[in-house]
């Protein structure tokens, strides 16, 4: 991954990330409140041998006096030295405790050793540190004296005495923070890319499962709280920000029939409420507009919705035509003045699956190829039950409708494996219900702008055209007639070879 895709993590799961990294800085902030201040005192000591004034003496009684000083750092917390400072300072209370406060160190190629006290109290850390030292010198004059007549050949002189710190050596609040801050961090930055990695939602075009290359994405459709009370944008609000979405979606279905042949196509979706209907009627309307001969199929028969869309009867319509109590022309009606057909559900039957799998529907869809230049039908979705994938067989291919951030990855593979196992061809994917707010709108955007109406829609991903490419050159031109080319009254030839 780029930093740039690193940073865009850190954005979507801000809230996540920024929860995390407040809590480790309450964190920090609660353990350096709740500490008791602690305050350091050290004394330094010089360790020194008597003897000769020769440089050889002189050069040997340092090296014995280096390697004496360590071990005078071990007796430093040693009983023989303690006891007599508590005595000293009275500090029974601290007898079994007073060793751990005391740390003695040599530093390196040294004769100088070093006694630092830590205590709550600064001036009680000083006292101890010079008792401490008072205390050790004694001990080590008496060890090294082997002849009482004698001066010891070891001399201890305080060189720095212990004095009351004025600032407590812990808590640092300012080291404490940092660490809080670069902890929060850290375990923000994880988390957010932790739950990134287990988000299985698909959210991005990248998200979209690819079959060997066939599977294109064939166009984007924009977020909109108010598709339900108005599904017909296309007809409303033609100059719309989704109404061009639409449009888009139109061209390039519309260039993938031209280079395949086809003329029916089923619109589904994995799971229900990722907008098909609206989808796929909006989609007749707009190819309608360019004078195209189109029929829109109701084939939901779990729940239909096109004659609630358009504002017609519903209530005999594809199930009555199967079953053969009506023809074609009774249950198909016109919409308006456009070149739209629509033919409704009718009543929901008992066997939805084997009335579409039956004769009767690949009979009338074949003179329906025949009338129309364009036969769109809508279906029920493919994972709770099959309808879609017995009509993928029978049409000229599948149109997956993909709910960004409500359809997960898992469940478009499965939807592409029950359409796989019929033997149907997938046209591509339609991304719908697209953020225009957030960090993942950017995903989204126009490569271009269209007039005044926004920048966002479409997602142009088909062909080798490129993620967020459209049509130019020599292609361009092909769209072009396509969008531009004359009603046709006889029914068109398939281009596709035998």
């Amino acid at each position: 991954m780029r930093l740039s895709e690193y940073l865009l993590v850190v954005r979507k799961r801000f809230v996540l990330f920024a929860a995390i990294f407040l809590a480790s800085i309450l964190a920090a902030f609660a353990v350096t409140s709740l500490t008791t201040p602690t305050y350091e005192s050290t004394t330094r000591l010089f360790v020194s041998t008597s003897g000769n004034e020769s440089a050889a003496d002189l050069l040997t009684g340092n090296s014995f006096t280096q390697q004496r000083v360590k071990s005078y750092a071990d007796i430093v917390t040693s009983p023989a030295v303690l006891d007599a400072v508590v005595t000293e300072l009275s500090l029974p209370d601290l007898a079994d405790k007073l060793g751990d406060r005391i740390t003695a160190t040599v530093p390196l190629n040294t004769v100088i050793l070093e006694i630092t006290v830590s205590d709550p109290s600064p001036y009680r850390a000083a006292s101890i540190a010079n008792s401490v030292a008072s205390s050790l010198e004694q001990v080590v004059t008496n060890l090294e004296t082997v002849d009482p007549t004698l001066a010891s050949p070891v001399k201890l002189s305080v060189i720095q005495p212990g004095i009351a710190a004025k600032v407590p050596a812990s808590p640092r609040p300012l080291l404490n923070m940092a660490l809080g801050a670069l902890i929060g961090l850290a375990l923000g930055f994880g988390a957010s890319l932790l739950r990134e990695s287990l988000d299985l939602r698909i959210r991005s075009v990248e998200d979209v499962p690819e079959k060997e290359g066939s599977v294109n994405v064939l166009g984007g459709i924009v977020f909109d709280p108010n598709a339900e009370s108005n599904p017909l944008i296309v007809h409303t609000s033609p100059k719309s920000t989704r109404a061009e979405a639409f449009r888009q979606l139109r061209t390039n279905i519309q260039f993938i029939e031209v280079a395949e042949g086809r003329k029916s196509i089923v619109v589904t979706s994995s799971i229900p409420s990722e907008g098909k209907s609206s989808t796929i009627a909006n989609l007749a309307i707009a190819m309608a507009d360019t004078g195209q001969k189109v029929l829109l199929v109701d084939c939901d028969f779990r729940k239909p919705k096109m004659h609630k869309y358009f504002s017609i009867e519903g209530a005999v319509g594809l199930t009555n035509l199967l079953i053969g109590q009506v023809k074609p022309n009774d249950v198909i009606q016109r919409w308006g003045r456009k070149n739209l057909d629509l033919l409704p559900a009718g009543q929901v039957p008992p066997n939805p699956s084997e009335l579409l799998g039956s004769e009767a529907m690949k009979k009338f869809l074949a003179k329906a190829e025949k009338d129309y230049d364009v036969v769109l039908i809508d279906t029920a979705p493919l994972l709770p039950v099959t309808d879609a994938a017995i009509l993928s067989k029978m049409t000229g291919g599948v149109a997956i409708v993909v709910g960004v951030g409500k359809t997960t990855k898992p469940q478009l593979v499965a939807a592409l494996g029950h359409i796989e196992a019929v033997g149907g061809r997938v046209l591509g994917f339609i991304m719908n219900k697209i953020p225009t707010k957030g960090v993942d709108a950017y995903r989204y955007r126009y490569s271009y702008k269209y007039g005044s109406y926004g920048s966002y829609g479409a997602y142009g991903k088909y062909g080798n055209y490129g993620a967020y490419a459209q049509p130019y050159g020599e292609e361009a031109e092909e769209v072009a007639k396509v969008e531009a080319k004359p009603v046709s009254k006889t029914p068109r030839k398939s281009t596709k070879k035998a």
